[in-house]
């Protein structure tokens, strides 16, 4: 089973061409503005979410866990998850993103994806996450089966693409092209 990560689901419903041109016909990745300016964000989002009580997500108290690697063999998924909370027996995914919007549906399945990695680390289940961007919004996130039956979905075609070495068609939100990394070997998105 094809290894992935969870960044890979992330992209791959952003636009499947992401996965084509990272396992397939690999291309050089160009930095863009906005992933500069991502991972900015993120830092100062870390710094400010170690001085915050739990207030915002309706806790007494509890443990915050930085950076956690996490790898589930039974999904042959890995990543590195911003934040997670353990607060009494419960443990709860936050994914910080930089936007001022309400989270898309890329950013609430990789949170799903995480709750599944924690559910595999710490052998319990998830009920909810959080995802937290730049402008202060907090939105919890319930982590249901059908969204998880939906991850794993997702992680057989990615592995279907890869293994098939199919070109996916081009997304049909042209804005997402503007600042994609992978623009320039599209060929047929101007």
């Amino acid at each position: 089973m094809l290894k992935l990560r969870v960044t890979d689901l992330k992209q791959y419903i952003y636009c499947p061409r992401v996965i084509y041109f990272t396992y397939v016909c690999p291309v050089e990745k160009k930095l863009t503005r906005k992933m500069v300016y991502g991972s900015e964000a993120h830092l100062e989002l870390d710094r400010l979410e170690k001085r915050r009580t739990f207030k915002r997500y309706d806790f007494k108290e509890g443990e915050r866990k930085f950076h956690t690697s996490l790898y589930s063999p039974r999904l042959g998924l890995e990543g590195r998850l911003d934040m997670h909370i353990v607060a009494g027996r419960e443990i709860f995914p936050v994914e910080f993103k930089h936007s001022a919007h309400s989270p898309s549906l890329n950013h609430k399945y990789q949170l799903v994806a995480y709750a599944m990695l924690l559910e595999d680390a710490y052998n319990k289940p998830v009920r909810y996450g959080f995802i937290c961007n730049t402008s202060g919004m907090m939105v919890p996130l319930e982590i249901t089966p059908n969204s998880r039956v939906f991850v794993k979905e997702m992680l057989e075609k990615i592995r279907l693409l890869v293994s098939k070495e199919w070109m996916p068609k081009k997304t049909s939100h042209k804005m997402k092209c503007v600042d994609c990394e992978f623009r320039n070997f599209c060929g047929d998105v101007r």
